[in-house]
């Protein structure tokens, strides 16, 4: 690994979208030759996620800068403790500490509009019970996810949405990455998924650079792409 090279920005998608939500970002890292890999998130648990995206960054060759969309943000406090790994980037998402879940973050603050509005559903478990999975219930998707994305998009992405294990809410974080590696934030003022107020928090307490956008949804990924882009740069100058 030579310190001069430019890190990868490894880009990992939260609960209830898939890695085609980073298709913006993507697109502006690479004009700005920035290496990038979007790689699937399971959703099945804290620590198996987090395992297969530290497994993720430790086999690119050369530094690595984690980006974490909502859930995402979680694994890669966990993830982020991989040698290879230079920064963390949330992007609308929790910043875990250690032995800390996600509903206990949350549950800090007035709950956001999505945990009223979570269906759920089970899927087998080899050798044990069948598991419970949420989703966001398809008419409140649109307003909850995704208010500053155009109508026509918020119906495709609702109906293509990855649930995510419900135990992902009560498992501890096992590690928190911040505390050793720099770490940027962007708030979604407007989330109704995540209260911006836990994004603040958070981030607050990662001793994070913080860029808040005003009116952003939770997608803000999708919604504001060049931003999201550019705070990505920002960290990826910044660990080169």
């Amino acid at each position: 690994m030579t310190t001069n090279s430019t890190p990868t920005a490894v880009l990992v998608h939260g609960a209830f979208a898939d890695a085609a939500s980073w298709t913006g970002v993507i697109t502006e890292l690479r004009n700005h030759d920035v290496p990038v890999v979007a790689p699937p998130n399971p959703l099945r648990g804290l620590a198996s996620d987090a395992a297969y995206i530290a497994s993720v960054a430790a086999q690119i060759d050369g530094p690595v800068v984690l980006v974490g969309h909502s859930y995402g943000g979680a694994l890669i406090s966990v993830a982020g403790t991989a040698e290879n790994v230079v920064g963390l980037v949330y992007i609308a998402a929790y910043a875990t500490d250690e032995g800390e879940s996600l509903g206990e973050l949350q549950g800090r603050f007035p709950l956001s509009p999505l945990v009223s509005n979570l269906k759920e559903a089970t899927y087998p478990v080899q050798g044990a019970e069948p598991a419970v999975e949420v989703t966001i219930k398809a008419d409140a998707f649109p307003e909850i996810f995704a208010a500053d994305v155009p109508a026509a998009v918020t119906k495709v992405l609702a109906v293509a949405q990855r649930p995510l294990a419900a135990s992902a809410f009560t498992e501890p974080a096992s590690a928190a990455a911040w505390r050793t590696k720099p770490s940027w934030a962007l708030v979604a003022a407007a989330d109704q998924a995540i209260n911006p107020e836990v994004q603040r928090f958070g981030a607050k307490r990662a001793g994070a650079t913080i860029v808040e956008l005003e009116g952003a949804s939770h997608a803000v990924a999708l919604s504001r792409p060049r931003e999201v882009a550019e705070l990505i740069r920002d960290a990826v100058r910044a660990t080169r």
